[in-house]
């Protein structure tokens, strides 16, 4: 990782990518700080902080602790999110979206021009629901229109602008600029977040050294399990043999090469996890800036089934099956999504126009029939896998306690998109490498 970065650096372009990068990341963080205009910033947080820190801990996390200060980037990326599902959703049931998706680069880029007018419909549905809600509660500096308008259009414009930012940093920067915003407002949070682990179970327990030591320990190995499994998650391929014939050319025979096709276990990377996430905490956004956070009958065992800051306890093992929710979602989006990035019947083709066969496999539908049914198989080994990483904070926090922002599912996408960086900064220098070697 080091020495990829090193090596980076050494490169004008890329050091020129880098530097843009770091740049857009400093302006996410003073963003981060500026406080939303028209919103008491203050008695917000005392009240967060005394009601529902804890079912929002994942939410402040991504955006960096800027829901919890109301700063004009309190919305996140999380509308983008939300319009990225939508839009991919809507690609299976609208046929015209479906062409444009096929329509190579040109129809790619009209579906990202859709996706960025929902994402701004969607930041300002949320933007106007939620101050509405601080002027109802006197989160407000004064409950009047100009105010409300003020304050909408400062958390639609920050949404807009985190959007913004994610594009130009995977346009001149070094990629996967979604992510990395998604990635800069976790880390942000995490040195705080581990210093409050530190303070709860290893300096509380200071007249106890055993304990303090033996928390430690188990701190430290469950963080390096976590990110461990997330490398061998994304590190992890099936290499599927590909023969291709030999034929004739001219007057030459031409291939009868091996090739392979790799398939990835964790072929969905991080999204099911950001996708799953975000559909949990809707309801919870939704009842608490309205509220209306009911705490008996139906209504209040469904909102204690969505607060991950109920599931797992001892005591209260009934709210558990929100956990079980979270685990499906994990499972179908993996499923869901790569079906829409990976088509077996279009990779079928392909070999078979080129040549190309599976040994024991005939050409066609048999070769699609058994690249799906190894696809959905290395797809549910990776599902179990992403959700093991998901859940093991979960259990943590329920059995003992401990309250942190980041968790298994935070861990996944910093360590995802660091790999994915790390990939991308590689695969941008061999092409540097292979223009000055045909150049020269």
């Amino acid at each position: 990782m080091l020495t990829t970065l090193k090596n980076a650096f050494k490169i004008k372009e890329l050091r020129n990518k880098l530097l843009f990068t770091l740049g857009m990341l400093v302006v996410i963080r003073i963003g981060s700080q500026v406080p939303a205009p028209g919103i008491n910033g203050e008695v917000f947080r005392q009240w967060f902080e005394q009601n529902t820190a804890d079912s929002f801990s994942f939410f402040d996390a991504i955006t960096g602790g800027s829901f919890s200060q109301m700063a004009v980037l309190a919305l996140g990326i999380n509308p983008y999110i939300t319009s990225s599902i939508i839009m991919q959703l809507m690609t299976i049931a609208i046929p015209k979206l479906e062409e444009l998706q096929n329509d190579g680069e040109d129809g790619r880029k009209k579906i990202a021009s859709i996706t960025r007018y929902v994402t701004v419909l969607l930041a300002l549905i949320q933007s106007v629901a939620m101050v509405i809600g601080f002027g109802y509660n006197n989160y407000l500096t004064s409950f009047d229109a100009f105010t409300v308008i003020i304050a909408v259009s400062a958390l639609t414009a920050g949404s807009a602008f985190l959007m913004w930012i994610g594009e130009r940093i995977t346009e001149k920067g070094i990629g996967n600029g979604i992510s990395i915003v998604l990635v800069i407002n976790i880390v942000s949070r995490m040195p705080a977040d581990i210093a409050a682990l530190f303070d709860q179970f290893v300096w509380g327990h200071t007249n106890e050294p055993a304990t303090a030591v033996l928390n430690a320990v188990i701190i430290i190995a469950v963080i390096l399990a976590v990110v461990v499994m997330v490398v061998l998650l994304n590190s992890a391929t099936r290499k599927i043999p590909v023969q291709y014939a030999k034929k004739m050319q001219g007057r030459k025979m031409v291939g009868g090469q091996t090739s392979n096709i790799p398939l990835r276990v964790n072929t969905a990377g991080v999204i099911p996890v950001i996708f799953a996430s975000s559909i949990m905490q809707l309801p919870i956004l939704i009842f608490t800036f309205l509220q209306k956070q009911p705490s008996t009958g139906v209504g209040g065992y469904l909102y204690g089934c969505l607060r991950s800051d109920y599931w797992c306890k001892p005591g209260e093992l009934k709210y558990s099956v929100g956990l079980l929710v979270y685990v499906i979602l994990i499972v179908f989006f993996a499923y869901f999504y790569t079906s829409i990035t990976f088509n077996p019947l279009m990779v079928a083709d392909n070999m078979k126009k080129q040549g190309g066969f599976i040994p024991g496999i005939r050409p066609g539908k048999p070769t699609s029939d058994y690249l799906t049914k190894v696809l959905n198989y290395i797809i549910f080994i990776g599902a179990i896998g992403l959700t093991i990483v998901s859940v093991i904070p979960y259990v943590f926090q329920g059995v003992f306690g401990a309250k942190v922002s980041f968790g298994g599912t935070s861990l996944i996408i910093v360590v995802s998109v660091v790999l994915e960086t790390l990939k991308q900064a590689e695969s941008l220098m061999l092409v540097r490498n292979y223009k000055g070697f045909l150049q020269d």
